[in-house]
């Protein structure tokens, strides 16, 4: 099997993986739902993610169309490089964390195109798939889903501390999901292997 074959079946399967994930936290529980996993370490909690990572967002519906566009073409960026690069004969650990950037960039563009089509809604509810009365929202207006929580570390910040001093904080807060670690481990070992990934 080809790098490039091999790469298209990591994206295949992140993809699946993060999809299957997400339609069964969708169809089974209502937003800040919870199940602990481990204890209070890791726990399955249901929200819901209008923009950009960690909750950041641009003001308004256009500010959500132009995201979601941005990401659409940032995918087919993504795969136009992914592609490059295997005919550049680059290193094949390159080749496969641009793969898992690209398979997680995809999988949270299927919940911003889609999601507010085939789901109602699921606050105080838990949505449906393909409701009678329509989705929640319109294309490229869906919500990511996000449900990894890792609350790691929970205490309070010395008081001597600029701004945030003696407020508590959780670390790490942040609720993601599987797309999103799989972009973050695609940027971390590209990272971490810089000097052996661009020799030149």
């Amino acid at each position: 099997m080809t790098v490039l074959k091999k790469s298209f079946l990591i994206i295949f399967l992140i993809l699946l993986v993060d999809q299957v994930v997400k339609f069964y936290i969708k169809t089974h529980m209502m937003l800040g739902d919870e199940i602990p996993v481990l204890g209070d370490w890791f726990i399955i909690h249901f929200v819901e993610n209008n923009g950009m990572a960690f909750g950041m967002q641009l003001a308004g519906k256009f500010g959500k169309v132009f995201l979601s566009l941005f990401r659409i073409v940032a995918v087919i960026g993504i795969g136009w490089y992914m592609v490059k690069l295997t005919k550049k004969g680059a290193p094949n650990g390159l080749v496969y964390c641009v793969a898992l950037v690209l398979a997680g960039a995809l999988g949270n563009i299927v919940d911003s195109a889609f999601y507010g089509i085939i789901f109602d809604h699921s606050y105080g509810q838990i949505a449906s798939f393909m409701p009678e009365a329509g989705g929640y929202s319109s294309f490229l207006h869906g919500k990511v889903v996000d449900m990894l929580y890792f609350p790691l570390i929970e205490g309070r910040y010395p008081g001597w501390f600029p701004v945030v001093g003696g407020n508590p904080f959780i670390f790490f807060r942040p609720v993601f999901n599987i797309a999103d670690s799989s972009i973050t481990i695609g940027i971390i070992i590209i990272l971490f292997f810089q000097k052996r990934f661009f020799k030149e």
